[in-house]
């Protein structure tokens, strides 16, 4: 099984409204083979609490405007670390890069194919690592 044609235009129009709020390592996985309650996951990751938030709210947004969807779950909120949003087809996690870095979700999900995104959203790949260079934060130190 593979993720659905609306699960992939969720998936792209949350890629795009993150990328256009500035996330960082946007990646999305095809996870309909594993789990059979959703069918595939995006992540994303900012430097701080607050742009975690307008990342989350730019995603809400930019689906209800395009899509005409909201999310049936949205956890996270009150600390902004690490937001969910569940929109049942696919679940968002935005998180703070302290937190991206200490789950590393993305070892969980290595073994499912990524879905192809947007270029911004691809242009995004390696920028926590810039960011911490640039502000000369090591891993695992940012705020």
């Amino acid at each position: 099984m593979t993720a659905t044609d609306r699960s992939i235009e969720l998936i792209n129009a949350a890629a795009q409204a993150a990328a256009d709020r500035l996330a960082h390592d946007i990646i999305a996985y095809d996870v309909s083979d594993v789990l059979s309650i959703t069918d595939a996951f995006l992540l994303a990751s900012a430097p701080n609490d607050r742009q975690v938030k307008s990342i989350v709210d730019e995603i809400e947004e930019q689906l209800q405007k395009q899509l005409g969807v909201k999310p049936v779950r949205r956890e996270g909120d009150r600390d902004a670390r690490w937001i969910l949003l569940d929109y049942v087809d696919i679940v968002i996690h935005v998180q703070h890069s302290e937190e991206r870095v200490f789950y590393a979700l993305e070892r969980l999900w290595k073994d499912c194919p990524e879905i192809a995104l947007p270029e911004d959203a691809i242009k995004t790949r390696g920028k926590a690592e810039e960011h911490a260079q640039l502000h000369g934060v090591t891993e695992g130190e940012q705020s």
